[in-house]
């Protein structure tokens, strides 16, 4: 039951790591949807607009979330059911709170601080995706009898691949962020002024780190790997998409890709047997690479 609740919170709120998620091989496939779920509820506590809360009393939930999932890590179970799931698979995928603090801080310091700097925002990416992309690494090699040592090894791209995640959906909600949220992530792009060559500075590195993980990906298990891969090429397409986007479209819509290319993007990773596609030219359309 604990899982099957955490599937429907993914399944609720987002359909692209829904469909992704289907090419992970069980038992892998739950233990990142239980990663996932709680990670979605810990940002909404401080993501949903409630005109009636006050930042104190956002806080006061996400410590109290934290408590209940430390707790549960230790103990084995919780009366929360998503808690509950997150815990059975951090005490079996090896996920300890050097991974789960870290995750919090970010999330406290979205009630705190409103526009980040470049060792801020290192921080706060580092806590806030990094660190889930080192849990689902954990979830990834729960079956490997070398886990340990490999682990060490896929590591570095996972977190690459999870700060590219992010950076991305920073640029994707950079008008909404600024407006209903009023925080600005990104040092140097104004969601009032956009620019397109701070754009393209951000772009680049978002690049730089899907092409470190893309080394890594077809060294994960297959349980894992087509799933990654097609994950990694979603985001590829998005970066794409983006740096085609003109920069003040940017702030006032959010850039998609439609389900009918998700649909094919999936199809490929399969094809490719989990190895990620050939980079475009930064300059290439997506409409010019079909």
């Amino acid at each position: 039951m604990a899982d099957a609740s955490a599937a429907l919170v993914i399944d609720a709120y987002s359909s692209s790591f829904g469909m992704a998620s289907r090419l992970l091989s069980e038992p892998v496939r739950s233990h990142v949807r239980n990663v996932y779920a709680l990670v979605r509820v810990a940002d909404e506590i401080v993501d949903a607009p409630r005109p009636d809360q006050v930042p104190a009393q956002q806080r006061t939930a996400l410590d109290t979330l934290e408590e209940e999932t430390v707790g549960a890590m230790q103990s084995g179970s919780s009366s929360n059911l998503v808690v509950h799931a997150f815990a059975r698979t951090a005490r079996a995928c090896d996920v300890d709170t050097s991974l789960v603090a870290p995750f919090f801080a970010s999330m406290r310091t979205d009630l705190e601080r409103t526009e980040h700097d470049e060792e801020s925002l290192a921080a706060y990416v580092y806590g806030s995706a990094e660190v889930v992309g080192l849990m689902c690494l954990r979830a990834f090699l729960v079956e490997d009898p070398r886990r340990t040592s490999r682990y060490d090894d896929l590591a570095p791209g996972a977190r690459r691949l999870g700060a590219a995640f992010q950076k991305v959906n920073f640029l994707r909600d950079l008008g909404e962020d600024a407006h209903l949220l009023g925080r600005r992530y990104l040092p140097g792009l104004d969601p009032a002024r956009m620019d397109a060559r701070a754009r393209d500075r951000w772009l680049d590195d978002i690049d730089g780190d899907l092409a470190a993980a893309a080394d890594v990906v077809p060294r994960l298990p297959r349980s894992s790997r087509l799933a990654v891969c097609a994950a990694h090429d979603l985001f590829a397409e998005l970066s794409a998409r983006l740096r085609a986007t003109p920069a003040p479209e940017i702030a006032r819509r959010r850039v998609r890709v439609p389900h009918a290319v998700k649909a094919r993007m999936i199809a490929g990773a399969v094809l490719r047997g989990g190895r990620p596609r050939p980079s475009a030219p930064p300059s290439a359309s997506p409409a010019a690479r079909g």
